[in-house]
């Protein structure tokens, strides 16, 4: 799974010892995405990924996770483990249509009048030529 965003926190370092007696690390971030709704999203980094993997506050990445939830005391939490991370540009915003068939016209065309058509009445083909207005 992929998440696009801005690196907005940058959280310390954590690590101690497992019960197996092996040393761990782990490092999280807070990255808020792009868009109409943005949401704020913590992802982390654990043992030698933290230093394969270059993360700066204020500047925008693309961040490859995996999502894993497990169950403690009858509650669940969800962890997002990133294993990957591309630096990007400013965000992409979406752009209007270009104009099809290498038109010149720069300006946008004209709305169409809602008043032209009722101007010139078109002739009724079923019109019979009698002068009552009645439908039978």
């Amino acid at each position: 799974m992929e998440i696009e965003g801005k690196i907005i926190l940058d959280l310390p370092e954590e690590g101690g010892t497992s019960k197996a007696g092996n040393l761990w690390r782990k490092k999280s971030w807070v990255l808020e995405t792009f868009g109409q709704y943005p949401r704020k999203v913590k992802f982390d980094l654990f043992g030698d990924r933290i230093d394969q993997v270059r993360l700066e506050a204020g500047k925008s990445y693309k961040v490859s996770v995996d999502a894993e939830s497990r169950e403690f005391n009858g509650r669940w939490y969800t962890d997002l483990r990133a294993y990957a991370a591309q630096e990007m540009g400013a965000p992409q915003m979406q752009q209007a249509p270009a104009q099809q068939f290498g038109s010149a016209s720069a300006a946008p065309a004209a709305p169409a009048d809602p008043f032209a058509a009722a101007a010139a009445p078109a002739a009724d083909p079923f019109a019979s030529g009698d002068t009552d207005d009645l439908p039978f």
